[in-house]
């Protein structure tokens, strides 16, 4: 069998040393003022240090540039892109076509995996973007397991799923919790609220709390539940999707490599035989609710809800 690719979203250099250790083989890293909703924050000095070790480790490192580029950025994406392509990098995570025009301008050679969020849900789209230098499609967290098995069936592209951790809901390009703060008469310093990553909204009808915060990509809100497919890993195995993505937003250092460890497990049972997967995953499971916060219940996302057209 074909192993998926595990792809993991380290907070710092020294997390991608214990994630390789725990099994990681590819890593999602970059900066805030081209990347969204990333684990931890890396500047080209980071992001160089950590292409070395991590190509010196047989493994694989992608940028993250799938921010939304209004004209006040546009500018700095071709000389930010020839560093990384002077780095290395072995990919570039992309939304805004702002990314394929300036790679097709600049004749940088990085491939491209495209990642659209919640538009990435169809194998025709997949292989359009195929056709203008992706060579990987990011797939929304809002399809069902039968949705993903058929657009890996008909994609020309490589496609990757998450499969652990929590799932953006909205992104709004305005400040809104310094708006709220302000209207409430109750401002605080924009540095606080850019670093303040435990704040919740709460839904006290449905008693769900949502994680909240602010950056320089404006404001982000996110499920009440964590994903979790670690016991039920068979159907995306055996559609040999290519890439699992364990997604490390707002949570530990700790809890990552834990979380990275258990699916390392999971995948290399899976490839000696479904029995042997079959025979830990229930035991692997207990291990992740173990450490999973209170605030974060685990569940199977959209796998295996009902489309409804």
């Amino acid at each position: 069998m074909k192993k998926p690719e595990l792809l993991v979203t380290p907070k710092s250099v020294e997390h991608i040393r214990a994630l390789i250790q725990a099994g990681a083989d590819a890593f999602l890293i970059g900066e805030q003022q081209f990347g969204l909703r990333l684990a931890g924050e890396f500047n080209i000095e980071q992001i160089t240090e950590a292409t070395k070790f991590i190509h010196h480790s047989g493994k694989k490192v992608y940028v993250a540039m799938n921010a939304i580029y209004h004209n006040d950025r546009v500018d700095r994406l071709a000389s930010y892109m020839q560093k990384l392509s002077e780095i290395g990098v072995d990919a570039i995570v992309f939304g805004d076509p702002a990314v394929v025009m300036t790679k097709r301008e600049t004749g940088i050679p990085i491939p491209l995996h495209w990642n659209p969020e919640t538009i990435a849900t169809n194998w025709f789209q997949a292989n359009y973007w195929g056709k203008r230098g992706a060579t990987r499609a990011v797939l929304a967290r809002e399809l069902s397991m039968d949705e993903i098995i058929e657009i890996k069936e008909n994609a020309e592209v490589e496609i990757q799923v998450q499969v652990h951790g929590m799932t953006c809901m909205f992104q709004s390009k305005r400040p809104l919790l310094g708006h709220y703060f302000m209207y409430e008469g109750k401002a605080m310093e924009v540095e606080n609220r850019k670093h303040a990553r435990n704040m919740y909204l709460h839904d006290k009808e449905r008693n769900s709390k949502y994680p909240i915060y602010e950056d320089l990509n404006g404001t982000h809100i996110f499920s009440p539940n964590d994903v979790c497919m670690i016991d039920e890993l068979e159907e995306l195995l055996e559609a040999e999707i290519d890439a699992f993505k364990i997604e490390g937003v707002l949570q530990s250092e700790d809890y990552v490599i834990a979380v990275t460890k258990c699916y390392r497990q999971a995948i290399d049972a899976y490839a000696e035989s479904p029995d042997a997967y079959f025979d830990i995953k229930e035991e692997l499971l207990a291990k992740i609710e173990e450490i999973q916060p209170e605030l974060r219940p685990l569940d199977t996302g959209f796998f295996f809800k009902e489309t409804v057209y």
